[in-house]
């Protein structure tokens, strides 16, 4: 039930939504480093743009090299009364003032349209100049030397559009085409065009536009702003599937290598993550159901942090086990221990209680003393004991960035027993990494056992260690004897049960020693008692 003006907290509700395993994501990201290579085909697309442009580039500056020569004949031969072209327009002509003009590679598989393939040469209607024939055949072995290494064809065109060299077309009209109608009135262009393969395409042929096509560049010859001519230049780009085709038995091997990578790379991941993961799980089920071997190393701990990971999650789920049975005990042990005087105060008590309704006392005073006696003297050990459990409970709190001085705890420790007991030499000015208070309840525990053990005297010595401080506490009293050397730091364990022990001294100072990273220990001794301490070192 709520108290009136409190609100009870609110935590977010864990909502059992889907998520992916870590097998599936490792899958996926398999898979995809798989088809990765494949899916790169289809960028190619842009390689075969840049290729395009690329033989555009070459055939701009091959085509303006033989329009320079072309150029250059027709100016030697302008006495002699040659005929030019179209003139170009005022806002056509380059601007006399720039150094440079460069024509850019322009053509795009994308934005450009795709032409059919380029019609055939037409009868000219009038025989081309003579003169051009002549400048035809001049150019005519250079344009066949270039070939050999360019691999480009070559068109030499009159104002007119006949082909004064060309090969068979020699003597035909060109002026028809798109192309060349545009470069006869004095501008450059380009276009693209499908072609018919003189083999049969590759079966990747569908994957590439460029592997079709045929790029055609139309250079004007331009003389005093006429038009003396055209350069139509034309040839198919190098295109990337034709090396794959050629080369398609390394690229299947290169594919199986691929596969055989991502193979082992699943393997591996198996072995160092998804393996020790599902271990993991497993063990984690396991231990909720309560077997005891599941806190075993794993098989496989793969990585180093997943190996950290799973000794850091079994430490913790067998200390959480050792926790759980230490609790169970404990409280078993406690019910027990207060079952005694709580039962010895209730008969009491009853019986009081019936001698006081009777008409006469049954009880004497000396009876009633008694019981009273008996009832007090329970009553002294539940609180006691009560005592010790709130001191167990401080014992077993973890330590924040405690400090004292070994000095200091011994002074507190002669001053709450009879003078002349205790005596303590050695490194008495070392820290150790506890508070006053509990250095004190361990030791004055140990002292005040010692004391009900008839000891007389209890000698401390201490010594330094690398990370520690060994205290070692002797007595002179009754030694103990071998059958409870090894239950004497259990819990509720006592051989004065009948002057009112608890049985949780040892096991407090044990409790205190452990949550502080210390240690606790009995020492074989002729005489009396001997403990063996280690404090941490502050």
């Amino acid at each position: 039930m709520n108290r009136p003006g409190l609100k009870e907290p609110s935590f977010p509700s864990f909502k059992d939504k889907w998520r992916p395993s870590l097998g599936l994501i490792v899958s996926v990201v398999l898979a995809f480093v798989t088809v990765l290579p494949l899916v790169g085909l289809f960028f190619f697309r842009l390689y075969d743009n840049q290729l395009i442009r690329q033989t555009q580039a070459e055939l701009i500056a091959q085509s303006q090299v033989f329009a320079a020569i072309y150029a250059h004949e027709v100016e030697l031969r302008r006495a002699g009364g040659i005929v030019l072209g179209a003139e170009i327009p005022p806002e056509a002509r380059p601007d006399p003032n720039d150094r440079f003009a460069p024509i850019v590679a322009a053509l795009d598989l994308v934005a450009d349209e795709l032409l059919r393939r380029r019609p055939d040469a037409r009868p000219a209607q009038v025989p081309a100049d003579p003169t051009f024939v002549e400048i035809g055949a001049r150019l005519w072995p250079v344009i066949t030397e270039t070939q050999k290494v360019t691999l480009a064809g070559f068109r030499v065109l009159d104002p007119h559009g006949v082909v004064i060299a060309g090969r068979e077309e020699t003597g035909q009209s060109l002026a028809h085409i798109e192309e060349v109608a545009t470069a006869l009135t004095g501008q450059y262009r380009a276009v693209l065009r499908t072609r018919v393969p003189d083999k049969p395409p590759p079966p990747i042929y569908s994957f590439s536009r460029g592997l079709g096509v045929h790029v055609f560049s139309a250079m004007p010859v331009i003389v005093d702003n006429r038009v003396a001519g055209v350069i139509y230049t034309s040839r198919t780009p190098s295109n990337i599937f034709q090396h794959f085709y050629r080369e398609r038995t390394k690229f299947i091997l290169a594919a199986l290598a691929v596969i055989v990578a991502t193979i082992v790379i699943g393997l591996i991941f198996s072995r160092t993550i998804t393996g020790p993961m599902y271990e993991l799980i497993g063990r984690a089920a396991r231990i909720g159901r309560g077997e005891r071997d599941a806190f075993q190393p794993l098989a496989h701990h793969g990585t180093r942090e997943f190996a950290q990971l799973s000794k850091s999650f079994l430490d913790m789920a067998e200390q959480l086990s050792r926790r759980s049975e230490y609790v169970a005990s404990f409280s078993a042990h406690l019910t027990h221990e207060l079952k005694s005087p709580l039962t010895s105060i209730k008969g009491a008590a009853e019986l009081l209680l019936d001698s006081l309704q009777g008409e006469a006392s049954t009880l004497t005073r000396a009876e009633q003393k008694t019981f009273l006696s008996n009832i007090l003297g329970d009553a002294e050990r539940l609180e006691a004991m009560t005592q010790r459990l709130r001191e167990l409970a401080r014992a077993e709190t973890a330590p924040q960035n405690e400090r004292a001085e070994l000095q200091t705890v011994v002074a507190g420790l002669v001053n709450r027993f009879p003078a002349g007991m205790i005596s303590a030499h050695g490194c008495l000015d070392r820290g150790i990494g506890m508070s006053m208070e509990k250095a004190l309840i361990v030791l004055s525990h140990l002292a005040d056992n010692a004391l009900r053990h008839n000891a007389k005297t209890i000698q401390i010595e201490a010594s330094p260690g690398d990370a520690s401080v060994r205290v070692t506490l002797r007595n002179d009293g009754d030694p103990i004897s071998e059958a409870n050397r090894d239950r004497i730091f259990d819990a509720f364990f006592t051989t004065r049960r009948d002057t009112g022990g608890t049985g949780m001294g040892l096991a407090i100072v044990k409790a205190v020693m452990t949550s502080h990273g210390g240690s606790i220990r009995l020492l074989p001794t002729d005489q009396g008692a001997a403990f063996e301490l280690q404090f941490p070192a502050a």
